[in-house]
């Protein structure tokens, strides 16, 4: 108990000292005094407008690569063969066949063959037949390819419609010969909604042809 009696007693309280602590800034403080800042204001615009930029581009770009494309049908080849023994030997068909002014004497779809002034290898032919409740009109130039004598003519077209063909000539004996015609064609655009039919339409156009040069042949 004396020790406890005998113990300094503090008179005064103790201080306690007290520190203000600022307060963090609010975010709208803090957008407030950015914006207040010319340099800041000037970043601010100048990025928005990049990305602004930015994202037009990229929806343009969108846009465009998302637009459909127009249809343009891609037409097919079509080849058809005919072939026919004539009354004739392969020079005389071969001859024949080489002068093309002839060839609506037995092809009587084509109106005229002329041959261009100036270059023998070219000829501008003018079709004109009804077909499927059409009567159709084209105009191709075609050029003549290099021949073999008495044994092969061919050609192919350089404007218009577009075709591609051969005559051959096979020996059959002294006064007669076999005589093959190839002939590809690209079915035209107004033909597109038939063109399942145009392939027999022109076999048959060429097939008969062959028939009316066998049978001219014989008036010579």
């Amino acid at each position: 108990m004396s020790s406890l009696a005998s113990a300094t007693v503090p008179t005064t309280k103790s201080a306690v000292c007290f520190r203000k602590i600022p307060k963090p800034a609010s975010f709208s403080s803090m957008l407030h005094r950015s914006i207040s800042s010319p340099g800041m204001l000037s970043s601010l615009s100048s990025s928005s407008s990049a990305n602004s930029a930015k994202l037009l581009n990229s929806y343009n770009a969108s846009s465009i690569s998302s637009s459909p494309k127009p249809f343009r049908p891609v037409m097919q080849w079509q080849d058809v063969t005919a072939k026919m023994v004539v009354d004739a030997p392969a020079s005389v068909a071969y001859k024949l066949y080489a002068d093309r002014e002839l060839f609506p004497k037995w092809m009587p779809f084509l109106s005229s063959v002329e041959a261009m002034e100036g270059s023998p290898d070219l000829s501008r032919y003018l079709v004109k037949l009804e077909s499927f409740g059409q009567n159709v009109e084209y105009h191709f130039l075609a050029k003549n390819l290099q021949p073999i004598p008495d044994r092969k003519l061919h050609w192919r077209s350089i404007e218009g419609f577009a075709n591609r063909g051969s005559v051959r000539f096979f020996p059959r004996g002294p006064s007669s010969c076999l005589v093959e015609i190839n002939f590809s064609f690209e079915v035209p655009h107004a033909f597109a909604p038939v063109a399942f039919a145009m392939k027999p339409f022109m076999e048959k156009l060429i097939r008969g042809g062959l028939e009316r040069f066998a049978a001219f042949v014989k008036t010579i």
